[in-house]
């Protein structure tokens, strides 16, 4: 009997329960249409409460792995630009050693000196010179004593002292520093002498009438066997002129070619040539332009002599 009744009851409640379900898939529009709109609500600002509360505490653990991968990323950018960086510096190091190497060739080239380059290593004074540098041959390179050394501008100094694998070269600007130097386009010679000053020489000129202008020229007289000076190397520019044309003593002031404050390739002219190379290391100047002759009616004009007007002699004036 019980089981009976039992049987239409869920027979009952199946019936209820398809009948509502039927209602409310048509249109929407059942009795737990509302009900659901109701609770979809109340469940929906549920959700966007926690979304909102939560959502920062969920949301670490990814933060964290995200920060760590940036740290990283950030680690291996900042590897590598600092390896360009060096990459970039050493190409600017190679290019100015290649620059000054080729002038270098250039220089020895012109002049036909035999050279063995070589770099250099340390800037410091030794025992009675002030102004030296260390270079990185000797005598296993078959440097010796008294060989002159040049840059690609021209004359830097003198061997001073050799050892195995190193030597010491006292610079022009020392001084204690002497050589025997012409002007270039003449042959007036005269003494150089260096000054302590890294942008000064000084030369006497052993005739007082010689006449000597300002951007004029010097280069190495030469001596005995090319040591410790060979001849035609080019050493600097007149800037100035002490005295005048008569004066026991003139002495012009020189203006180094080579910049003895930034030296890294030299050559130790191992071999002079055979003949004085003369001008011809020297670079090539630009040409000045020729002045404008005088129209014959400006006021600057010449004025003619007939044949009959005497012309002065040297004498005379």
């Amino acid at each position: 009997m019980f089981q009976r009744r039992a049987r239409v009851v869920i027979a009952i409640l199946v019936v209820i329960t398809l009948t509502f379900a039927i209602l409310d898939l048509r249109g929407g529009k059942g009795p737990f249409a509302t009900f659901r709109s109701v609770v979809g609500t109340a469940l929906g600002g549920v959700e966007r409460a926690g979304a909102t509360i939560f959502s920062p505490v969920l949301g670490i653990g990814s933060w964290w792995g995200t920060w760590g991968d940036q740290r990283e990323a950030i680690a291996a950018l900042q590897a590598e630009n600092s390896a360009l960086r060096g990459l970039v510096r050493r190409a600017a190091e190679d290019r100015a050693r290649a620059d000054a190497l080729d002038a270098l060739l250039n220089v020895a080239g012109a002049g036909r000196y035999r050279i063995v380059p070589a770099e250099v290593i340390a800037v410091a004074p030794e025992q009675e010179f002030s102004w030296t540098v260390t270079i990185d041959i000797g005598t296993q390179d078959g440097i010796e004593r008294d060989m002159s050394v040049i840059n690609g501008d021209g004359l830097v100094g003198r061997v001073a002292a050799v050892h195995r694998t190193s030597s010491t070269v006292v610079l022009i600007v020392d001084p204690s520093v002497s050589v025997g130097a012409r002007i270039a386009g003449s042959e007036e010679v005269g003494i150089l002498s260096g000054t302590g000053d890294v942008n000064s020489l000084e030369f006497q000129m052993l005739n007082p009438l010689a006449d000597v202008k300002q951007g004029e020229a010097l280069v190495t007289f030469g001596s005995k066997n090319g040591k410790p000076y060979a001849p035609g190397i080019p050493i600097g520019e007149v800037t100035s002129v002490r005295g005048t044309a008569g004066q026991l003593t003139r002495v012009a002031a020189i203006a180094p070619f080579a910049d003895l404050t930034a030296l890294t390739i030299v050559g130790v002219v191992v071999r002079p040539p055979r003949t004085d190379p003369r001008d011809s290391v020297l670079p090539a100047r630009p040409e000045t332009a020729p002045s404008p002759t005088p129209s014959p009616t400006s006021s600057t004009a010449v004025p003619t002599l007939s044949p009959a007007t005497p012309v002065p002699s040297p004498e005379a004036s």
